[in-house]
């Protein structure tokens, strides 16, 4: 493959990935080669590797003589991740905290400001400001472990994430207005700053259930 070639499937699994993950592109919905060159402008060739990808991360299936399709939710998907994401979440903060320096410390405050002033212009108009929330929300939760010394966890951490925010996004037609995120994000960073690891993991783990929970009201039988 050429380096060109490369970039293009890259671009490709970056705007596929963003419009399965933000439900652009809805759960089950068959994605056609031809008509996705045409929608992203991409050859054939590098979308059909950079679908490969996104099986190989289960956000697309693939069934022989069918093609390719956006996979499906459910409840029973949703808790498990959940549950994954928990465990992994927990085990890439801790060792965070335990391995985490001054520059790791700055790193998560300049992300939480970025979200507070994202989470502000949200709640402005969210039609224009919830790609950009996720987009800070995401940068927050991976500055958070960033100094954890595990390269491995943090890549099934990241596999994971994308799975439960595409999940999450579903609840984002229907907000609990009695849910303050930017209260929840700022207990979790204040317990991790103190390196008080037992209650960072807690509120971590609070704040990713509260999330499945609200999701769960919402998400299609």
């Amino acid at each position: 493959m050429n380096i060109a070639q490369e970039t293009l499937s890259d671009r490709a699994h970056a705007m596929l990935r963003g419009d399965i993950v933000s439900g652009r592109l809805a759960p089950e919905s068959r994605l056609r080669i031809a008509q996705l060159s045409e929608t992203y402008g991409i050859g054939a060739s590098p979308l059909r590797e950079a679908l490969s990808k996104l099986t190989s991360e289960f956000l697309v299936l693939f069934e022989p003589q069918r093609g390719f399709s956006v996979a499906p939710v459910s409840a029973d998907e949703l808790r498990d991740i959940s549950r994954v994401r928990c465990e992994l979440e927990s085990e890439a903060l801790h060792r965070a905290i335990e391995a985490g320096d001054d520059a790791w410390e700055a790193g998560i405050v300049a992300a939480y400001y970025a979200l507070s002033k994202a989470d502000t212009r949200r709640k402005n108009d969210p039609s224009e400001g919830s790609d950009s929330w996720e987009d800070k929300n995401r940068t927050f939760h991976e500055a958070l472990v960033a100094a954890c010394d595990s390269p491995w966890l943090k890549r099934l951490r990241s596999l994971i994430y994308y799975q439960h925010e595409r999940y999450r996004r579903i609840s984002l037609t229907n907000p609990d207005p009695a849910r303050d995120l930017q209260a929840e994000h700022a207990a979790i960073m204040e317990a991790t700053l103190a390196r008080q690891a037992p209650e960072a993991i807690r509120l971590s783990k609070d704040h990713i259930d509260r999330t499945t929970q609200a999701v769960l009201k919402v998400l299609p039988a």
